[in-house]
């Protein structure tokens, strides 16, 4: 990684490219409908936290695989743009990443995740990456790659004494490995549900006793996003403290969950504590949801810089 003044951030994730269709309603099975407009752009949860912490200010590092198709070319030539290290980026045969992206006027989507290339990433190759960089100070992962690549690679990451962060999402059971592994555990309400009952316990999560136990049942630090009503962040005694989010009007909520978790390990990386850091999390979520698509909804630099600015550190 080109040296830098940080802090320095290592996103081992997916690429993904966005193919986003807007439209009045969803079709029911068996119907078409006629949409409203459609883009494509780039995506990926992994591509998109990245490229968060680096319009932040960060020094980002990438560890992932594209496939040799175009797609794969230009992915890693978006990352460039954005000055984000692509020495480990790897080139796969076969396709890359896609996800189509439905959209409702109301800003909520649904998506469909295709790994393509993103599967050839293995834990080996994540781990001997982290392993091998100049500087880490966090290491942020998902559960678009698969759950042993993201433990290899945190293993390696707490060898050398930098936080981990996990976003795990698509939602689906943590491995006792990886949470092992994880120091911060972040979902947003839905995926804390389906992980929470996969694994025996309330998913209520209006309960501040349910986000305690699950915390104390997977020996994480959590953070629940909770949408437009903010984040709830359990301390390390078990007390639940809320913080809120800026009041908008959402465009379209794509990316904005990355967008947090991106800002969120930015903020603990540059020293600030964990409630500043969701603190500014959340404003630069609200930010990004005023603008349609993913990497194309986010804050530039000087935005960015003054949403932190404005964000009690």
């Amino acid at each position: 990684m080109t040296s830098g003044p940080g802090p320095w951030l290592t996103v081992v994730g997916s690429t993904m490219i966005d193919q986003i269709a807007y439209a009045e309603r969803m079709p029911e099975r068996g119907e078409t409908v006629i949409g409203d407009r459609f883009a494509q752009g780039f995506g990926g949860k992994g591509a998109n936290q990245a490229v968060m912490a680096r319009l932040m200010g960060a020094e980002v590092a990438m560890v992932n695989a594209v496939g040799e198709d175009s797609y794969g070319a230009e992915t890693i030539a978006n990352f460039e743009r954005f000055g984000i290290d692509t020495t480990y980026v790897r080139r796969e045969p076969g396709s890359s990443g896609v996800a189509p992206i439905w959209v409702e006027p109301d800003g909520s989507n649904r998506i469909i995740v295709i790994p393509g290339a993103n599967d050839g990433l293995l834990p080996a190759h994540a781990a001997d990456a982290v392993s091998a960089m100049d500087r880490v100070d966090v290491v942020i992962g998902q559960f678009e790659i698969g759950q042993a690549v993201t433990t290899a690679a945190f293993t390696a990451a707490r060898a050398r004494g930098a936080v981990t962060v996990l976003n795990p999402a698509p939602a689906a059971a943590v491995s006792a490995d990886l949470a092992a592994a994880t120091d911060w555990l972040i979902p947003n309400e839905h995926e804390f549900a389906i992980i929470a009952a996969a694994a025996g316990l309330s998913d209520d999560v209006e309960d501040p006793g349910a986000l305690a136990a699950f915390a104390a049942g997977l020996g994480v630090r959590l953070l629940v996003t909770l949408g437009e009503r903010g984040a709830a962040i359990v301390g390390e005694d078990g007390a639940v403290r809320y913080v809120e989010t800026p009041t908008v009007d959402a465009v379209d909520t794509t990316g904005a969950g990355d967008a947090f978790v991106g800002a969120f390990a930015f903020g603990l990386a540059s020293g600030r504590s964990e409630e500043s850091a969701a603190r500014l999390g959340c404003a630069i979520a609200a930010e990004s949801v005023l603008r349609p698509g993913t990497q194309k909804s986010f804050p530039d630099t000087a935005r960015c810089r003054q949403i932190t600015a404005g964000v009690e550190g």
